[in-house]
């Protein structure tokens, strides 16, 4: 008798759509309505807005992520060839656990030098971390490359690379209107033989959470279940927000996909994904955040975090709705984050497709 007892109140705290007697009750009336937020971007966490730039000669582009007040932030890589900027700072041992934006670029080492713009920008602003009166903050600006150099744009920049003018112009962009496909860190992205892009989707979860996501997909993995155009994503797909195609009857085992990039572009990958939540979660829960959000790139392009990708994610609150019970929350949000990613990879993909 007491071990049924502890038996229903595990399952009770574990599947809150369950009754202690196994069988649905009001809670899956409510989940069955978990919708997207209003404009389905990462810009439906409120206080966050985006920019974004191109070159469309060079074949490249800056995005950059920009709230009202600093986030608070976490950061997760994988694969074998990241390109990062100040992610050593969101460890959970250090003095800052807030950003005061993100920068999202192309052009391998140097689309880093978009976050230096933004930086310098931010700074004249006097958006930043400051430590003694008089002295100039220092804004903290974390920032992700992907390679593109060898999709066939004009890179004969010389020693006037065009990552900072870009990303000036995406900061002066910056709205909560965030568009779609061959646009600012996804203008030169290729996702395995197919075009690339940057996606973005959101979701709100049964506690009220808004969980969204904002990807630049550029991965040696395809987006694409092989010999069809139905997205690996499609699962997860909510409305046509990526064409409707659904799966095959019968998708079969993968293995090793005939559409990832040939041999001779093995190495220019990475994707480059932020997840965004209202949830005040604490730096230390923000981490597996962006561990689980990981996921969602797995569910979305195959193969993935490979040897020759470098993909980063990213994982940031506004901090604006208290959670009371941060463990429970944490999964649901992770579950979220993982399908929301997903969504973002298919979405950037569906409209870089449609418009090349």
């Amino acid at each position: 008798m007491a071990r049924t007892v502890r038996m229903r109140a595990l399952q009770s705290m574990l599947a809150p759509g369950l009754g202690t007697s196994g069988q649905p009750c009001a809670t899956d009336a409510r989940r069955q309505v978990m919708k997207p937020g209003p404009k389905n971007s990462i810009a439906d966490v409120a206080g966050i807005k985006v920019g974004n730039a191109s070159d469309p000669l060079a074949k490249t582009g800056v995005t950059v992520l920009l709230p009202d007040a600093p986030l608070r932030a976490a950061v997760d890589v994988r694969g074998g060839g990241p390109g990062t900027r100040e992610t050593d700072a969101l460890a959970l041992d250090t003095l800052v656990d807030r950003i005061d934006a993100l920068t999202l670029a192309g052009g391998s080492v140097y689309g880093l030098a978009a976050a230096d713009e933004v930086a310098a920008v931010l700074g004249a602003r006097g958006q930043g971390f400051g430590l003694i009166p008089g002295v100039p903050v220092s804004p903290i600006v974390p920032a992700a490359i992907l390679y593109d150099l060898a999709n066939g744009g004009e890179k004969g920049w010389g020693e006037e690379p065009p990552y900072r003018r870009l990303a000036r112009e995406a900061l002066e962009a910056a709205s909560d209107d965030v568009s779609l496909g061959a646009v600012g860190a996804g203008t030169g992205a290729t996702a395995g033989d197919h075009p690339g892009g940057l996606g973005t989707a959101s979701f709100l979860s049964s506690e009220g959470y808004t969980v969204a996501a904002l990807a630049a997909v550029n991965s040696f993995g395809s987006p694409y279940v092989p010999g069809t155009d139905s997205f690996w994503a499609a699962p997860f797909e909510i409305g046509d927000e990526f064409g409707g195609r659904g799966m095959p009857e019968r998708a079969g085992a993968a293995g090793f996909p005939p559409d990832t990039k040939a041999a001779a572009l093995a190495r220019q990958n990475t994707s480059l994904i932020v997840v965004a939540t209202d949830a005040d979660l604490s730096a230390a829960d923000l981490k597996p955040l962006a561990v689980m959000a990981q996921d969602g790139l797995a569910r979305a392009v195959r193969p993935a975090h490979g040897p020759t990708d470098g993909d980063i994610v990213f994982a940031v609150s506004t901090c604006t709705k208290e959670v009371p019970q941060p463990l429970m929350t944490l999964t649901e949000l992770g579950s979220i984050a993982g399908d929301v990613v997903a969504r973002a990879c298919a979405r950037g993909a569906f409209a870089a497709e449609e418009k090349s």
